[in-house]
């Protein structure tokens, strides 16, 4: 883990629970002092078409701008490919040697859970550092 002042990463997807770990994470960030890295991971590689990156970008580009108004240092990284969202997560905190993991919860069935498997559930057992779990309101 990194010392006072070490980045805080932050998932993002444009839904209720990745504004939420977003605004969380820029409150952690602003009371530590620290960096904030937005991570956007996306499934689809080479299969995702323009118009899908141009619409990430320009969400995750908002997102960027809010950290930034409040007067944080910001790094985005926009991953777009065919690995698990949970696990770009995890490899960009270990690559920025995070302090903190901040991600959004959204609540599902258990079937759901079964069926789908959780994101937040690989990051909590396998992140390099302690994980903050926000739900939306």
């Amino acid at each position: 883990m990194g010392s006072l002042g070490s980045p805080i990463v932050v998932g993002f997807i444009d839904s209720p629970e990745g504004r939420a770990a977003v605004d969380r994470a820029i409150l952690e960030a602003k009371h530590r002092e620290a960096p904030l890295v937005i991570v956007n991971s996306q499934r689809g590689g080479a299969s995702l078409d323009r118009a899908a990156v141009q619409a990430l970008d320009t969400e995750v580009d908002a997102v960027a701008e809010q950290a930034k108004r409040q007067g944080l240092e910001v790094r985005v990284r926009q991953l777009v490919r065919d690995e698990d969202p949970a696990a770009d997560l995890i490899s960009v905190a270990m690559e920025e040697d995070a302090d903190l993991i901040v991600i959004g919860l959204r609540r599902r069935s258990p079937v759901g859970k079964l069926i789908l498997g959780s994101n937040a559930q690989s990051v909590l057992l396998e992140a390099p550092c302690p994980v903050l779990a926000v739900k939306a309101e």
